[in-house]
């Protein structure tokens, strides 16, 4: 299918956590030309083309601001935890064909507008607009719980609380836990197994992209964010431990002094 695009503009929004594909392509579908992929929704519009990941991102093909505000308006009723602010991405794009597909400087290089090709590049920079907002998440929590082992190395205690320490460690076991549940969108997509022609596409792009080596770092991340873990509840079993001995102690004290009375 040939696309008359309004714009060479590529661009990604996250919206939030997940999109309801089903109910979407319903509604959508009365229209526009919808087509169901595995994880992903595919908008034919005359001007461009839309590709909507069941986990929280659109990605827009030469679509027109007023088409894009149009679209997200219907998109974001089917958003799970829609995000107050979106975060973006954008790229041009280039059709050339019997060129190589390439990507250089934030310029992707096509050498179709097929859905098969705007889909396969679609799904790596889905994957990266997620992995960004993980690696944002991952940071945030470890910068803002560094004072703790700096804290710990000086003085030997951390200054908390034991349901201060409670609270903390269910911050952070639900940042990791959140990271985990979709750590497995940062793999090869399936749709790769139903289509294998396809993914040399996509790995150029994901190459381009870093995504391996981002995943390794954000895997490392999260060790980061376990141990910070493990040392709070190591910390607040200490707590309980010192209370549960001073208790002791004062019932031994208590008993002493009730002997000598008597």
């Amino acid at each position: 299918m040939t696309i008359n695009f309004a714009t060479n503009e590529v661009d990604v929004s996250l919206l939030g956590d997940n999109i309801q594909l089903d109910g979407l392509s319903e509604k959508i579908g009365q229209t526009y030309f919808v087509k169901r992929f595995r994880d992903a929704l595919s908008i034919s519009t005359p001007k461009g083309q839309v590709f909507v990941f069941d986990y929280g991102v659109i990605i827009s093909w030469g679509i027109s601001d007023t088409k894009k505000s149009q679209l997200a308006e219907m998109i974001n009723q089917y958003v799970i935890q829609l995000n107050i602010q979106k975060d973006r991405e954008h790229y041009v794009f280039e059709v050339s064909e019997n060129a190589t597909l390439s990507m250089i400087d934030d310029h992707i290089i096509i050498p179709d507008c097929k859905t098969m090709t705007l889909l396969s590049v679609s799904h790596a920079l889905a994957q990266s607009a997620k992995l960004g907002r993980f690696e944002v998440l991952a940071e945030r929590t470890i910068k803002d719980n560094a004072y703790l082992s700096q804290t710990l190395a000086d003085t030997g205690k951390i200054p908390l609380s034991r349901k201060k320490l409670s609270m903390l460690r269910g911050a952070l076991f639900s940042t990791k836990s959140d990271i985990l549940l979709h750590f497995n969108l940062l793999d090869t997509p399936e749709f790769f197994w139903e289509y294998p022609e396809q993914e040399q596409k996509y790995l150029t792009v994901s190459r381009y992209l870093d995504l391996k080596p981002r995943v390794e770092l954000l895997t490392m991340k999260l060790s980061t964010i376990n141990e910070l873990h493990e040392m709070l509840a190591a910390e607040q079993n200490h707590k309980h431990s010192s209370f549960l001995e001073w208790i002791i102690i004062i019932l031994i004290a208590v008993e002493i002094v009730l002997f000598f009375v008597h």
